[in-house]
Parts: structure tokens; sequence; C-alpha cells
């Protein structure tokens, strides 16, 4: 069992920054693949970002492609989620999910193949 406790959500301009973080406990943080989903009100979750558990691939969903970028650190059991240039339609509850038994340089940008999630931060982005 994997449990994971996000951080680093709040308020910002339009423009600003926020950088979210991902904490996972529970079991072994290696041979996990990790990623970042997010739903605003009235709307599904997407997807936004991934990371293989080597950390050497990563991928974006379009609308957040060179703006955000996701880094992990294995040692801290942790995964980030740096997020530039902020737009209104950013704005929404940002969830991280882990996926057990990775391949090493895969990344996973659907719900289904996730296997935990964290309870969300919010991010609110002001115009």
């Amino acid at each position: 069992q994997v449990q994971l406790v996000e951080s680093g959500g709040g308020l910002v301009q339009a423009g600003g920054s926020l950088r979210l973080s991902c904490s996972a406990s529970g079991r072994t943080f290696s041979n996990v693949a990790m990623g970042w989903f997010r739903q605003a009100p009235g709307k599904e979750r997407d997807f936004v970002a991934a990371i293989s558990w080597s950390g050497v691939t990563t991928y974006y969903a379009d609308s957040v492609k060179g703006r955000f970028t996701i880094s992990r650190d294995n040692a801290k059991n942790t995964v980030y989620l740096q997020m530039n240039s902020l737009k209104p339609e950013d704005a929404a509850v940002y969830y991280c999910a882990v996926r057990r038994s990775a391949y090493r340089d895969s990344y996973y940008q659907r719900e289904s193949e996730y296997h935990y999630w964290g309870q969300g931060t919010q991010v609110t982005v002001s115009s």
C-alpha cells in the first residue's frame, strides 16, 4: 500500500509560479511511475504530466507543455510539479498518482493505469 500526500497548492496571480510536491510512504518508491492530474469544477479529471520511475522519461499534456516540469527524487520518495506562467485555466485540484510495477523508462497518462492516488491540493489562479 502507498500513501500519497500532496502539498504546495495555493492562490497565485496569473503569470506566477507554484511548486507542488507529492510525498509517498508505505512502500519502496522505486519501480513506480508517477503522474499528476487535475480536476476543475464541473469537469473531468485530466492528465497533466507523467514521469517514469527512472526519471528519464517525462510527458506532458499539450496545455502545460513548456510551462510545467515534472521531476522526482527517489531518495526522498517525492515527485514535484513546477508550474510556471500559470493561467486562470490552470486552476484546479491537482492530484498525484502512482503506478506500481512500472517499466523503467515508461510513462503512463491514463487514470486507469495508476493504482494509488493522493487527496489533492487546490491551485487557484487569479486573473
